[in-house]
């Protein structure tokens, strides 16, 4: 059973829970927030009707989820961020046109990126700035994106096709070097969905990078193919920066893993 959140947009509330690890909003809700409507499902209905390339893919956007209302637990509609992005479009109404100028505007700068990457890092950089993080620590951020975009390079021209492949050896890297998995260290800090590497201190940061630039190079260095060989391989790089943390730990007297997240919580 999925549990129930509110959001709101304009003094209208949105009901949203999380299915399959992502947000889904309650479709008649957004319709009612966007359009004033009265009758929110024969809106939809005509929308779809208006909209013939949004009815021929409906299934594949809108599931139906169980959610709280005043009623009791009943089964409504709902639609993932890019579902309700979508919807937002078939809406004529003139409240879903800042949302419209939104996604342009979103559109037009993933374009630029495309052409000249450097402008992603730099909002990059800009978004963890305004979230309150200080600029050594989102150097440092930076660096490591570039360090695991490299691997995962790497990684794709050696035999890791699949997700599954990359999360089961990013999961070696990471237990050699911390001695937990990648979900295991989320629960030791109380994370759900929000990004591990983002509430990471400086440390913790340091010996992720290691540990993915030293299975990079033994990538190369040993011409490796195939999963079982890097299986082996990011095994080998954690352990470097695993033997690293262990004497930094000893000589600190303190553990670097950490159940503490680097950035506060912003209320």
């Amino acid at each position: 059973m999925t549990d129930t959140k509110i959001a709101i947009f304009r003094n209208k509330k949105i009901r949203k829970t999380i299915h399959k690890n992502e947000w889904w909003f309650v479709m008649e809700d957004v319709v009612v927030a966007l359009t004033d409507s009265l009758n929110p499902k024969d809106y939809i209905n005509k929308m779809r009707r208006r909209d013939n390339e949004l009815s021929k893919g409906y299934g594949q956007i809108v599931h139906t989820l169980s959610i709280e209302t005043r009623g009791g637990r009943q089964k409504m509609n709902c639609a993932n961020t890019e579902g309700i992005f979508r919807i937002i479009q078939s809406i004529p109404s003139p409240k879903a046109e800042p949302f419209k100028r939104w996604l342009a505007r979103v559109g037009y700068e993933r374009v630029q990126e495309i052409e000249n990457p450097e402008l992603a890092m730099k909002r990059t950089r800009m978004l963890y700035k305004l979230k309150g993080y200080p600029k050594d620590w989102i150097e440092k951020r930076m660096r490591g994106i570039a360090i695991r975009e490299e691997l995962t390079d790497e990684w794709q021209k050696r035999g890791a096709k699949a997700q599954k492949d990359y999360e089961i050896l990013t999961a070696e890297i990471s237990k050699a070097t911390f001695g937990v998995t990648p979900s295991q260290y989320k629960k030791l800090k109380g994370l759900k969905r929000e990004n591990l590497r983002d509430h990471m201190d400086d440390f913790e940061l340091i010996f992720t990078m290691l540990g993915e630039r030293a299975t990079t190079e033994i990538h190369r260095v040993e011409d490796s193919k195939g999963m079982p060989k890097l299986e082996r391989d990011a095994k080998a790089g954690g352990d470097i920066a695993g033997g690293a943390r262990k004497k930094l730990e000893k000589r600190l007297r303190r553990s670097i893993v950490s159940k503490a997240n680097f950035l506060p919580e912003i209320k």
